[in-house]
């Protein structure tokens, strides 16, 4: 199979030809080798391969992906007898015992794993330039980030190594990847996609596994193989009547729509993104919808204090696991990494427990608003992408946090009031994805709009929770009256 014509195809397209013998799985297996060590040495998209071991792989002949390849993010998405690193030196020693949930249905589903993706460390920043493996970067320009923290997976499906890579989302981390490389990204409502074994909710319920894609029906359709309970799972929720695949191909009717730009922090907005929610708002109503300005009503700097309580907390158990389990010490960490950790360490347990409750007050105030509305359309990112390094942390900041840590400074931090601008700081360029996460509903980002200068720019979708049907029927309307996939062809030319 030629490269030129594996591009063409998206992943459900790939397993029709497998199926009807046009191709073989070994030959879509090879262009996508191919592609990968054609476009990687630039991207640094994929930190660990496995491409002899891919074509020796089996497959379910008559699964719905047989013989595509898939790409898993190195975090959380664990195959038996492979590091996942977490894009940390000190999970290195980490190789897991047995397949996470996602990857085992991701193999039931046919897919033929080629390799991992590059991510942050621990998945915490919103580009990803972790210093295990270097900056992953932008096809569509390789001085800026692909985002993160899915950001090797963004970077190879828009680049076409597969044409959809593992993805999770706890802050962002599906939509803002999706957002900046002109991709289709869905978070799931909490619970539709299992996080074991090993896990009963991830980051606390805030995330979800699930991919990037280049076409909704890739995602519709793995949306099918990844959904439904495991044994021990903390909760169950409904699956639809039909699979999502058929669903996304039925129309959402006549949808109200809320739609806001000002970012929940009072941070700034780019005009880019502005301008790309106002375009698609008028897609919207050309197609019947129903389109006004509101949003949800809450208190965003008391959102910003949550999301940065999880964070703190986290950083700090997985730096605890890291050190326990595999002999890590604090020097196999980013710097910082170990200043969130001592926050986490240092933050009373009292406290953490009051801001996991507030979720609360905000899950209400969204049921509040999807009273009058059935979606809202907001900017998926407040910013467009940075450059490769402009986010790194200042020389004098890094020296303020080494003396913070050396002084064992964290709860002074967490009385000085600068935690507050360490959440601005660290959320502003991003503002529009954490509410999701806090609420366990599910959003999208959709590439609807593309910058003079050719950089997609995405929107956001949110829905009430188990309300995926209705955000997937609308990316197929969007995705049929103004067509995204074509777009890729530069990106074929670039490489």
């Amino acid at each position: 199979m030629k490269q030129s014509e594996y591009l063409r195809f998206d992943a459900t397209a790939l397993a029709d030809l497998v199926r009807r013998g046009e191709v073989t799985a070994r030959e879509v297996c090879e262009a996508a080798v191919e592609r990968a060590t054609r476009v990687n040495g630039t991207l640094n998209a994929i930190c660990h391969s496995q491409f002899s071991e891919a074509f020796e792989q089996g497959f379910p002949e008559q699964a719905a992906f047989a013989g595509v390849p898939l790409l898993l993010k190195d975090l959380a998405q664990e195959q038996a007898g492979h590091p996942c690193t977490y894009g940390s030196r000190g999970m290195q020693k980490n190789v897991a015992s047995r397949d996470s949930e996602f990857v085992r249905r991701a193999r039931e589903g046919g897919l033929v794993i080629i390799g991992r993706t590059a991510t942050p460390e621990f998945g915490l920043k919103g580009v990803t330039e972790s210093e295990l493996w270097g900056p992953s970067r932008n096809p569509w320009n390789t001085q800026l980030t692909p985002g993160g923290s899915s950001g090797g997976s963004g970077a190879a499906v828009a680049a076409g190594i597969v044409p959809m890579a593992g993805a999770n989302d706890g802050g962002g981390s599906i939509r803002i990847p999706a957002a900046y490389n002109g991709l289709f990204g869905l978070k799931p409502s909490r619970g539709r996609i299992s996080s074991g074994p090993d896990v009963g909710e991830a980051w606390t319920g805030a995330s979800t596994d699930h991919v990037v894609s280049r076409t909704v029906r890739d995602s519709a359709a793995m949306l099918d193989v990844l959904s439904g309970p495991a044994p021990g799972d903390p909760f169950v929720i409904p699956l639809p009547s039909v699979a999502y695949a058929e669903l996304m191909q039925r129309s959402p009717g006549t949808l109200r729509i809320g739609v806001f730009t000002s970012s929940p922090y009072n941070t700034e907005v780019a005009p880019e993104c502005v301008a790309a929610v106002e375009e698609t708002a008028r897609v919207l109503e050309s197609l019947g919808h129903k389109v006004e300005y509101a949003a949800p009503e809450f208190d965003g700097m008391a959102l910003a204090r949550c999301y940065l309580g999880l964070y703190f907390g986290e950083v700090s158990a997985m730096m605890v696991k890291a050190k326990s389990q595999f002999g890590a010490s604090d020097s196999d960490f980013e710097l910082d990494t170990r200043l969130i950790g001592m926050l986490g360490d240092t933050m009373p347990l009292s406290e953490y427990v009051s801001r996991r409750r507030q979720w609360n007050e905000f899950a209400r105030a969204q049921g509040a608003f999807f009273g009058s509305y059935d979606l809202y359309l907001s900017p998926a990112t407040g910013q467009l992408p940075a450059e490769i390094g402009a986010l790194e942390t200042p020389p004098h900041l890094k020296f303020a946090a080494r003396m913070m840590l050396k002084l064992k400074a964290g709860k002074l931090l967490h009385r000085s009031g600068q935690v507050d601008q360490m959440a601005l700081e660290s959320l502003a360029r991003t503002p529009f994805t954490q509410l999701a996460n806090l609420t366990g509903t599910p959003a999208m980002s959709v590439p609807t709009y593309w910058t003079a200068e050719s950089l997609p720019v995405g929107v956001q979708f949110g829905a009430p929770h188990g309300g995926e049907a209705t955000l997937l029927q609308l990316a197929a309307q969007l995705e049929e009256a103004n067509p995204w996939f074509g777009h890729y062809e530069k990106l074929e030319e670039a490489f």
